[in-house]
């Protein structure tokens, strides 16, 4: 365990920092398992909103930080091919 005072005040913030990032990513997550859902079940309408709503969340997550920007892309750019694909 850190002995200095500042030491210890970074544990916390990474702390802080790390329950952060775990939330947005989390919230990242769901709206993609919505998105894949609607994909999976054809429903086309559901699922154009699920994107819509998934590349905000995706996109607000690069902005703190949490992702690349090149990350964000791919996972948006791989949620716009899976919904394009639905017939």
């Amino acid at each position: 365990m850190a002995n200095i005072k500042s030491a210890k005040k970074r544990i916390l913030v990474a702390e802080a920092r790390t329950a952060r990032n775990k939330a947005i990513k989390s919230k990242v997550k769901t709206s993609i398992k919505k998105v894949d859902a609607a994909v999976a079940a054809k429903d086309k309408e559901a699922a154009k909103a699920a994107l819509v709503a998934a590349t905000a969340e995706i996109d607000k997550a690069t902005s703190k930080g949490v992702f690349h920007k090149n990350t964000a892309s791919r996972k948006v750019s791989r949620l716009s091919r899976a919904v394009n694909g639905i017939a």
